[in-house]
């Protein structure tokens, strides 16, 4: 007596794609999308402790931390701008996904790898020219719109175009570029921070932001 169910026969022979320069330079030039991702993550925490940064932009924070009345770090950055500031990001990140995946359906996943760095390039260059606190939460904004285009379509991205033998491999490019760039974030925060003469502390910021002005035109030669 047959099992129950129903057995669907295969019509035609299965396609293995093959394993290409071209495809595995597309997988890992797609995948440093990540690298601008992490990098917004990491640069954030290392700029807001600069004291040029927090005079310049929270100068109500700045005096906090420059007191000794208050102990604890979390009362001294108790500052809506600046948690603005930090969050806004994300923010922008969560609600550009919704406009992302439309994008990606109808105009491609490359296209909104494009869009994706330009949106990065936007808000780095406003970022590194902030004078004040709106032109960096608008900066902020643009990274963010950035973030939410690359993470919806580069993960797809690869996973379509990788052949399956190596699908898993290359889909963890993308993870691993968004550490690698949370971790040239770090090393440019150390090196601004503890590096640089003191006198040269106004630079600092502007160097950690203008950082990523070299990583977001990388995803565009993918295309």
């Amino acid at each position: 007596m047959p099992a129950g169910g129903f057995s669907a026969p295969s019509g035609g022979a299965e396609f293995e794609a093959k394993i290409t320069p071209i495809v595995i330079i597309s997988c890992i030039m797609a995948a440093t999308g990540g690298l601008m991702f992490g990098y917004d993550i990491g640069v954030s925490g290392g700029v807001t402790s600069m004291p040029d940064f927090l005079k310049k932009f929270f100068p109500v924070v700045y005096r906090k931390t420059q007191g000794t009345e208050l102990d604890s770090n979390y009362c001294k950055y108790d500052n809506q701008g600046l948690q603005l500031f930090m969050s806004s990001l994300y923010l922008a990140g969560l609600t550009a996904t919704f406009f992302a995946s439309y994008t990606t359906r109808r105009l491609g996943r490359k296209l909104t790898m494009l869009i994706a760095g330009i949106f990065f390039i936007l808000g780095v260059v406003l970022n590194t020219a902030a004078q004040d606190l709106a032109m960096l939460i608008i900066g902020r904004i643009l990274l963010g719109c950035g973030v939410g285009f690359a993470n919806q379509a580069v993960p797809l991205f690869l996973s379509e175009i990788a052949p399956t033998r190596i699908r898993g491999g290359l889909n963890t490019l993308f993870q691993l570029n968004v550490t690698i760039g949370i971790l040239f974030a770090n090393l440019v925060n150390y090196s601004t921070a503890k590096m640089l003469p003191k006198n040269s502390s106004s630079t600092e910021f502007m160097i950690s932001s203008s950082s990523e002005v070299t990583e977001s035109p990388i995803t565009i030669p993918t295309f």
